[in-house]
């Protein structure tokens, strides 16, 4: 079965999860313990962080359309970053960039963030 793992890094208010490996049916379940913790954690401003990610299926894709609405219902967001080509044509067929915020480097996510806290209420 092919590998998957991921690590969470808090960075201030702003949670980022490292994916690393084959993301499909099969390993999608731990993705989803992450997002399911930072929920309970109320930590609602995520960038998930795909540099050592190198596939992933629908069913991955389905994890972050699971949670994406409850963490933007908490005035938080799910950034993408570090995308391989592969990985973000996947999601560019599937229309992921009209849904989603994608970043070619981490810190620009996180700028991103941080530009809406110094902003104040949107």
């Amino acid at each position: 079965m092919a590998e998957f793992s991921t690590s969470v890094v808090n960075k201030g208010d702003v949670s980022i999860i490292y994916l690393k490996g084959y993301l499909d049916a099969h390993t999608a379940p731990a993705l989803e313990d992450n997002f399911m913790k930072l929920i309970d954690e109320n930590k609602f401003k995520i960038i998930a962080n795909f540099s050592e990610l190198e596939y992933i299926s629908s069913a991955g894709l389905g994890v972050f359309m699971a949670y994406i609405e409850k963490i933007r219902d908490n005035k938080g967001d799910i950034k993408l970053t570090n995308m391989s080509e592969k990985v973000f044509n996947i999601f560019d067929l599937l229309g992921f960039p009209l849904l989603y915020e994608i970043f070619k480097t981490e810190e620009e996510a996180l700028e991103k963030f941080n530009e809406s806290k110094s902003v104040g209420n949107e």
